[in-house]
C-alpha cells in the first residue's frame, strides 16, 4: 500500500546503525565541502506515517528499442489488480529527486581479480547523477558495511569505491544484505532506489532466496542490477555453469519484481550506457495511483499489470527502427502485498 506523511519529521538515519569498516575521508587536495547548517538536515527523509488504501505504482514506459516515451496522459494507462481492471485515480509524473543506495559486493569469493570488478564496474556511476540527487554507497561481503551515508557529494562516493583494494572476506551475503538495506529504506520518502552490484552468488545468508523475494514483492523501491561476473569467464567454468546462470535468473527477477532492470556488461565500456539507462528509468517514471476493493484488503500478495493504450483505448502501439508498429513495454512492479481489514473498518 502507499504510504502518507504525517506531519512530524524524524531526522533521518537511512544507514548510520549499519557497521562500517571506519570513516572514508576523501584526499587532502579534494576536500568534502560542508554543507552550511541550514542544509544540513536535507536529507532523505523519514516521517512517521499512515497506511492508506491507495497502491502506488512508479511506471516507465518505453518503445521496443528502448526509446523512454515521456508524454503519455493518465487515459492512456490501465491498471490490473488480479486481472481485474482498477481506475487510475492518481497520475502524475514523478519528477522528485532520485535517491540510490549504490550496493556492491565486495568479497573474495573469486579471488582478488573478480573482487575488482564491481569497483570497476560502479566508479562511474555517481556522474550520471544530478545536484539534488542523493546517493549513499554501501559494500557487503559476511555483512553489509557503509562506506558513504546519504550525501549530494559524488566525489566522497568514488574515492571510497576507489579504495577498495583487498576484500577481507570470501563470503558474500547477497540475500542478507538486499533485504537489510531494503528495510532500511521503508521509510525514505520519496523516489528510491538500489543498485546492485553483484555476481549474484550467495554463500552465507541467513535469508533464504524465497524470502529475499517476499521482501522485493513488499517494497516500493526499484531495483536495478548489474551483473559483474559476466565481464568475466565464471560461465566457462564447468562446474560453476548451473550456479552462474542461476544467479543470473535471480538478478533479473530481483529486477521484474520492482520494476527495475538488469544488466549483464561484457566490457567496461558499456557501463555508461546502462548508467544513462537506470538514471532516465528513475528520472522519467509516471506515479500510478488506485484503490484496490475492500476484497483485496486481504494480506495476501496481488499482482499488479499495467497496459498503455491510445486515445480509442487499443494498444498503445509505435514505431521501431525498422519502421514496423509494434506495442511500447511496460515496466512496474510486479504486485503488492494487501493490507488485512480490521474488524472496526
Amino acid at each position: 500500500m502507499a504510504i502518507l506523511s504525517a506531519a512530524i519529521t524524524i531526522p533521518p538515519r537511512a544507514f548510520a546503525q549499519l557497521p562500517t569498516q571506519g570513516p572514508i575521508k576523501p584526499p587532502k587536495q579534494q576536500p568534502t565541502p560542508t554543507p552550511p547548517p541550514a542544509q544540513q538536515h536535507q536529507q532523505p527523509q523519514y516521517s512517521l506515517t499512515v497506511q492508506s488504501n491507495i497502491v502506488q505504482v512508479n511506471t516507465v514506459v518505453t518503445d521496443q528499442d528502448g526509446n523512454i516515451l515521456t508524454s503519455l496522459k493518465q487515459q492512456n494507462f490501465r491498471i490490473f489488480d488480479d486481472d481485474q481492471p482498477e481506475p487510475v485515480t492518481n497520475f502524475q509524473p514523478n519528477t522528485a529527486p532520485i535517491t540510490i543506495v549504490i550496493l556492491m559486493e565486495f568479497s573474495n569469493i573469486w579471488g582478488p581479480y573478480l573482487a575488482q570488478i564491481g569497483p570497476m564496474l560502479t566508479y562511474g556511476f555517481t556522474d550520471h547523477l544530478g545536484p539534488n540527487d542523493w546517493v549513499a554507497l554501501v559494500t557487503y561481503d559476511l555483512k553489509p558495511h557503509i562506506l558513504v551515508d546519504f550525501t549530494h557529494d559524488k566525489e566522497q562516493v568514488k574515492y571510497a569505491i576507489s579504495t577498495l583494494f583487498v576484500p577481507g572476506f570470501s563470503e558474500a551475503n547477497e540475500f542478507d544484505a538486499l533485504i537489510d538495506t531494503l528495510d532500511r529504506l521503508k521509510d525514505v520518502q520519496g523516489k528510491k532506489a538500489i543498485l546492485l552490484v553483484s555476481t549474484g552468488f550467495d554463500t552465507f545468508s541467513k535469508h533464504t532466496l524465497d524470502q529475499t523475494y517476499d521482501a522485493l514483492k513488499q517494497t516500493n523501491v526499484t531495483v536495478f542490477c548489474i551483473n559483474a561476473a559476466e565481464i568475466v569467464e565464471v560461465r566457462s567454468m564447468q562446474d560453476e555453469n548451473v550456479r552462474f546462470l542461476q544467479a543470473k535468473n535471480e538478478m533479473d527477477y530481483f529486477g521484474k519484481l520492482t520494476g527495475g532492470m538488469s544488466f549483464f556488461p561484457r566490457f567496461e565500456g558499456e557501463m555508461s550506457d546502462d548508467f544513462n539507462t537506470v538514471v532516465a528509468f528513475l528520472r522519467n517514471q509516471y506515479s500510478l495511483g488506485y484503490v484496490p476493493p475492500e476484497s483485496a484488503r486481504d494480506g495476501k500478495y496481488h499482482k499488479i499489470r499495467v497496459e498503455v493504450v491510445d486515445d480509442k483505448g487499443q494498444p498503445f502501439m509505435i514505431a521501431n527502427r525498422k519502421g514496423k508498429m509494434k506495442k511500447v513495454v511496460v515496466y512496474a512492479r510486479a504486485g503488492y502485498q494487501a493490507a488485512t481489514a480490521s474488524a472496526g473498518d
